[in-house]
This record gives C-alpha cells, sequence and structure tokens, in this order.
C-alpha cells in the first residue's frame, strides 16, 4: 500500500488551509526526518538557487538550513489552489550564530501525488535583516505556531 498524506487531492479552500498549516507545524518541528516523510521518494525542488531531489537530499538540506537558522520559527499563509496544486506566501524568523536577526519572505509553489505527498516544490526566498526588537513570530519553539498567534495578513506581512 502506498504511503498517503492527508488531505488529498483534489483540493477545497478548507482541505487546501489544512496542507497548508500541517506544512507549517511540520517545518516548525525542526525535524528533518519528519518533514521529509510529507515529500514523494522522488521529490523534486528548487529553493532559492539550490536543487534538491530525493528525501535523503532534503533531510540533508534540513539539517543544514536548522544548524545555520537558529530559533526558527515560520508562518505560512495559503494563496492560491487547483485540484492538486497550491501556491503558498511565508514568512520565518531566524537568527544565526552571530545574534543577527532575520525575516525571511517567500512563497512557494507546491504539486501533490494522488497520495497527498508534495511530488514538486519551487521557493523564492528574500532575507532581510532584523533588529531582535522587531521580531514578531513569538511562541514556544518547542511547538507549532499557536492557533491564537497572528497570521502574516494579521501581521501586515
Amino acid at each position: 500500500m502506498s504511503e498517503q498524506r492527508p488531505p488529498l487531492p483534489p483540493f477545497t479552500h478548507e482541505t487546501a488551509v489544512q496542507k497548508v498549516r500541517g506544512a507549517e507545524d511540520g517545518w516548525n518541528s525542526r525535524n528533518p526526518e519528519r518533514v521529509s516523510l510529507a515529500y514523494t521518494i522522488d521529490s523534486y525542488w528548487r529553493n532559492r538557487a539550490e536543487f534538491v531531489e530525493g528525501r535523503e537530499a532534503i533531510v540533508a538540506f534540513l539539517t543544514r538550513k536548522w544548524n545555520r537558522e537558529l530559533d526558527y520559527r515560520l508562518i505560512k499563509e495559503l494563496w492560491a489552489f487547483t485540484d492538486n496544486r497550491i501556491a503558498v506566501r511565508f514568512a520565518y524568523e531566524y537568527h544565526d550564530d552571530s545574534g543577527n536577526w532575520f525575516r525571511a519572505y517567500g512563497n512557494e509553489n507546491w504539486e501533490f501525488d494522488e497520495n497527498g505527498l508534495m511530488r514538486k516544490r519551487f521557493a523564492c526566498i528574500n532575507d532581510l535583516p532584523i533588529k531582535e526588537s522587531e521580531r514578531k513570530f513569538h511562541w514556544d519553539r518547542s511547538g507549532p505556531r499557536p492557533a491564537d498567534h497572528p497570521g502574516l495578513s494579521d501581521l501586515g506581512l
């Protein structure tokens, strides 16, 4: 039996929002192995100028990422969807090992297989240096964003 990752396509507005929040919660876990299970075995990514193919490469990529991007916190928001595709916008905050804070802004285009696993991910991302006092993402870093924490639109981002 094939792996399944509900909700499955074709997406409705409700299931697309669920898929986006599930991805956000997964990435906020900062657990590369857990996150990789949302993608097909041969998933293909373009992330900034880096190209990643397959779960093993996804785990290696995310391990490097979260070793560099400390105290990472992410918010995703649904932008658009069709039968098996979802577009999101997102922002995340992190600091480097020198204590410099950043807010990264981006857009992603996702394509899913019939089992709800993401087979393609295309991400465009820009980093903005910020002061620690300008941070907007405040929740316990050991878990997902609380339901009552504002989203991107609520924060004016």
